[in-house]
């Protein structure tokens, strides 16, 4: 297949010896891979169930090898949301991160679904996967996945990462960063992106991915993790930028994950030589069966000065004044109070829930609800005074108060397009209602 001649030259000074062992694995036919979803069914059970030519990948538990003649989008079970059709490699991003019920977990690049679905599974529907991408187009895949997977304690986003950190400031237990990058890894999956590929590329991608993993951090609880990952070999967009978070985030350390004999460890001498950097995780396609991925587990300390900025001061949230601490220093919560929703009906420069007219700001959301088609026909742009913002979005499945709010907000959106309140009652049912 093609490869640029740039790339075979800087890959080729990365792999020395093993270069000739990498060129030939792109003659070799690639991977397919599904991932079982254990929100709905067990790994044993699946592998009783269905007809599929199945092999384990040795280092996901539920990831399994699949013939291409199984062609396993044209079975029921796919659009039951029994498994995710998704690269080996790309599995291990989400089996490396922790994730467990009740714990506040964000997707930050998380379209079209694949690592997001899983970190949803661990959940089991107790804790509040919140999953955003940028790409308005790609949310709504997103969005489909998340429903075909039965994921109900999800909240999508639209919206640049600067703008989300501004309301979640040191909120979430676990952080997923599959940062957009140059791709070099999937060359061989989809050989367009070799062709499409030039040496700007990959110190382009890192500045983006240096905002994005700064946002990040900021919305990392003291003593929570992040993981980051790329599909590419690039050391611009790997080790580079995580010596570059351990340099200017001292609270931030790298942790080992859980290995495999195929792992091949980070290379210090493709940064600045932090010997910290072989804690990350590099996957070659020459010494597993997969694509070319990275990643890498972190992890943010606890300290006097970052407990100041607690997840209990974000904005879903306030502390109970009158409130004893716990047997583990946690302060108890409780849901902002707010009173009757009063809609200003059409005008654009107020906030749409209750009318205020500073401190606006345009927010496009979409929902995770039960009923596929409201919450993806009425993902909304709307205008939300701060106070509002936090009373809605950021709390869609804490507080039943608050999601009738939402409702109100898709009703009327559904109205002024439909013109009548009769035709959203023979679609949606009394239960939308915002009178409910």
């Amino acid at each position: 297949m093609y490869l640029p001649e740039a790339f075979q030259k800087k890959m080729k000074a990365i792999l020395g010896e093993e270069y000739d062992d990498f060129l030939a694995g792109f003659e070799k036919p690639r991977h397919y891979g599904l991932r079982v979803n254990t929100a709905k069914i067990t790994v044993e059970e699946f592998k009783e169930l269905v007809p599929f030519h199945l092999t384990q990948i040795p280092w996901v538990e539920n990831g399994f090898y699949y013939e291409e003649e199984d062609a396993p989008t044209r079975h029921p079970y796919y659009y039951a949301g029994l498994y995710y059709l998704q690269e080996p490699s790309a599995m291990t991003t989400a089996s490396r991160l922790p994730v467990g019920p009740g714990e506040r977990v964000l997707d930050l690049c998380a379209a079209p679904g694949g690592k997001a679905t899983e970190l949803g599974a661990k959940l089991f529907g107790e804790g509040l996967l919140v999953a955003n991408d940028i790409s308005a187009s790609r949310v709504k895949a997103l969005l489909k996945n998340i429903e075909v997977m039965g994921i109900p304690n999800s909240f999508l986003l639209n919206e640049v990462p600067a703008k989300i950190a501004e309301q979640f400031p040191a909120y979430f237990d676990k952080i997923l960063v599959d940062a957009p990058c140059s791709g070099e890894g999937m060359f061989r999956k989809n050989p367009e992106a070799a062709r499409v590929w030039s040496e700007e590329k990959p110190p382009e991608c890192a500045k983006m991915q240096r905002e994005i993993v700064k946002q990040a951090i900021s919305m990392l609880k003291p003593g929570g993790m992040m993981i980051y990952s790329t599909c590419t070999f690039s050391p611009e967009e790997n080790e580079q930028i995580i010596a570059w978070v351990l340099r200017e985030f001292p609270e931030v350390q790298l942790i080992p994950m859980k290995g495999y004999e195929g792992f091949s460890e980070g290379r210090p001498d493709l940064a600045d030589g932090n010997p910290e950097l072989k804690k990350c995780v590099r996957i070659w396609p020459h010494h597993m069966d997969g694509e070319g991925h990275f990643v890498a587990l972190m992890q943010k300390s606890r300290t006097p000065e970052m407990d100041d900025v607690s997840p209990e001061k974000s904005s879903a949230y306030i502390s109970e004044a009158d409130e004893e601490p716990s047997d583990h220093d946690d302060v108890k919560k409780k849901k902002k109070k707010h009173g009757k929703c009063i809609m200003p009906g059409d005008k654009k420069e107020c906030c749409y829930i209750c009318g205020a007219t500073e401190n606006i700001h345009r927010h496009h959301v979409f929902f995770g609800t039960a009923n596929k088609n409201w919450s993806e026909r009425y993902g909304l742009t709307v205008h939300l005074c701060v106070n509002c913002h936090e009373l809605s979005p950021t709390s869609v499945h804490k507080c039943r108060e608050t999601s009738y709010l939402l409702k109100q907000i898709g009703q009327r959106a559904f109205e002024r397009e439909h013109g009548t309140r009769k035709e959203f009652i023979k679609i949606f049912g009394k239960n939308y209602l915002e009178d409910e």
